[in-house]
């Protein structure tokens, strides 16, 4: 049975006034009815709410342009919607050009290819410094972290034995000039001895007999000084290696550079040179860190890519932000099997003030893009 609400006359009286023919109007919407008119008129609501997001999110101007066509003054509509499409079209060249421009530098990039690696500075002039002779330290004159200069004093020793061998050289160099000075007297008395006798078998006053042991005893005497001199060169020689081994008890630097490691002590003995490389006891090590070079590693598969004379940078992990231009120097002629790399070695330019040896570092070699094509190339053939 249909009931009508008092609401439902009032607006079929409204409605039969609007119409141009008398219409009834007894017929009360069900409630199943007004609910799906209901859900229809959310759902279009909110498809229509999505759309104007939507829009918004592509186009950022549109709700001041959906104002502008809305609510305009007359007359004012063309010119404001051609303002508005003149920022549109603007909007649009800029985003344009935003995204040109990474592929513009993207092609710049891909013109070389980089090579990493890593590895260590190194210095190519040191030397470890051994005594050449035994003896005890009585003086060091260095420290570590020391600038020296070639021929400065390092370590000073002491050694009874070596003092008493020159004293004794000495000794024996006065003996043989006395020796000498006397073989030469007894030369002297041996010649004229030999002469007088030669006089008198002249006049027949002295028998031939005579004059043989004469020309005897200077012939002995001649022999007598020529080994009184080779004694006397003897001594000399004797002295001059004494002197030297005293010499060598004071220990100078052989190069310039820096005490990068010390190992002598006062009162410690050493051994001779040969018995010390033996044994890996040196005394300390000096090392030019004004010439350093970088020894690095790189990967196997990038052997084809290397040569000398490419350049790249270098990052050492003590100084990050100061990165610096490296070129390659050497290429080794071998593979590493344990790691599979090859090693380089890298001229340095403008490193940081205050790189040391053995410090970190990490490579990157700029391989321009023909040479690649070249090196592919190459290989294919």
């Amino acid at each position: 049975m249909n009931t009508t609400t008092e609401h439902d006359r009032h607006l079929a009286v409204k409605l039969k006034s609007l119409s141009l023919e008398p219409v009834a109007f007894e017929i009360e919407p069900s409630k199943r009815s007004a609910r799906r008119f209901a859900i229809r008129i959310i759902a279009i609501s909110l498809t229509a709410t999505a759309s104007l997001l939507v829009f918004a999110l592509y186009r950022p101007d549109a709700f001041e342009r959906l104002e502008t066509i809305l609510f305009a003054r007359p007359g004012t509509t063309d010119a404001s919607t051609a303002s508005t499409d003149e920022a549109g079209v603007q909007t649009d060249r800029s985003l344009a050009a935003h995204q040109v421009e990474p592929t513009v530098r993207q092609d710049a990039v891909s013109s070389t290819r980089e090579v990493a690696g890593s590895g260590y500075v190194t210095a190519t002039n040191y030397t470890t410094v051994f005594s050449k002779y035994e003896g005890k330290i009585v003086k060091v004159a260095v420290d570590v972290g020391d600038r020296v200069a070639a021929g400065q004093v390092l370590v000073t020793l002491d050694d009874a034995g070596t003092r008493f061998a020159f004293d004794e050289a000495v000794n024996a160099k006065v003996s043989a000039e006395l020796a000498l000075a006397a073989r030469t007297i007894d030369l002297e008395q041996a010649r004229s001895a030999l002469a007088r006798s030669e006089v008198l078998a002249a006049r027949k006053a002295t028998s031939q007999q005579q004059i043989e042991d004469e020309k005897t005893v200077w012939e002995r005497a001649m022999n007598s000084v020529a080994q009184a001199k080779h004694d006397l060169v003897k001594a000399d020689l004797d002295i001059q290696k004494a002197r030297e081994h005293v010499h060598e008890l004071t220990i100078l630097a052989p190069i310039a550079g820096t005490i990068t490691r010390l190992n002598a002590r006062v009162g410690d003995s050493v051994l001779a040179r040969a018995d010390s490389v033996r044994e890996n006891d040196s005394l300390l090590t000096i090392t030019d860190t004004t010439n350093m070079v970088i020894d690095a590693d790189v990967a196997e598969a990038n052997i084809a890519l290397m040569r000398r004379g490419l350049r790249g940078e270098a990052v050492l992990d003590s100084f990050p932000d100061q990165p610096f231009k490296i070129e390659v120097k050497r290429i080794a002629p071998t593979i590493s099997m344990e790691k599979g790399t090859v090693a380089v070695r890298l001229t340095l330019f403008s490193p940081p003030i205050g790189i040391r040896p053995n410090m970190a570092a990490r490579i990157s070699i700029a391989v321009p893009k023909n040479a690649v094509a070249t090196n592919q190339q190459g290989a294919e053939q």
